[in-house]
């Protein structure tokens, strides 16, 4: 099950390149995103560019503010499979997966992270994915999927989601893009 609530973007207002100041499921700390059709055109990722297969209808990008944050803050599971004895057990993976892109030959990117805190909120690990660079994309408006692995680190009872857009040269628009952002947790040994 993804964790990440409105990972697709599909939720909410939107459907333009305008800003919105509200992403259902995510705090706006910094900047406003603006969530995009597919089908709006104009230079933006269709859903004949490169990105995930099964696609919604809408994606992620910065709008138009050099720097765009989203958070998400995230309480794992107390009991179960992958509950809180089998994470101190060292039983439980997590994967951090989500498509990023950008425009063109431009290096506007977005990042994703998972940061995996204690009960007192104390950081005790991190993950990062991207950004996906204009070579990565061979020049090409697009999206593609990144994905990280690996155990939740004992102790951890609750993971911040940081969705971050970058732009790194001149223009109006923070040309980085994001869809399809899950966290997934995965239990390795039997129920306890």
């Amino acid at each position: 099950m993804n964790l990440v609530v409105n990972g697709d973007a599909e939720s909410g207002s939107g459907g333009s390149a305008e800003p919105v100041s509200k992403v259902r499921g995510w705090k706006v700390v910094q900047g406003a995103p603006a969530l995009i059709a597919y089908s709006l055109g104009g230079g933006y990722p269709t859903a004949s560019d490169p990105g995930p297969a099964h696609r919604g209808s809408r994606f992620f990008s910065g709008g138009n503010s050099p720097r765009t944050a989203l958070i998400q803050d995230i309480d794992l599971p107390a009991g179960g499979p992958t509950g809180r004895r089998a994470v101190d057990a060292g039983k439980v993976r997590y994967t951090l997966a989500g498509w990023l892109g950008g425009f063109d030959r431009q290096e506007d990117g977005a990042r994703l992270s998972v940061e995996f805190r204690d009960a007192k909120g104390t950081p005790i690990a991190l993950s990062v994915l991207g950004p996906v660079s204009a070579a990565d994309r061979q020049g090409k408006t697009g999206l593609l999927e990144r994905t990280a692995e690996a155990a939740v680190p004992p102790t951890a009872r609750s993971a911040r989601v940081l969705l971050v857009f970058t732009r790194s040269g001149s223009g109006t628009s923070n040309d980085g893009y994001a869809d399809a952002l899950s966290l997934t947790l995965s239990a390795t040994g039997g129920r306890r």
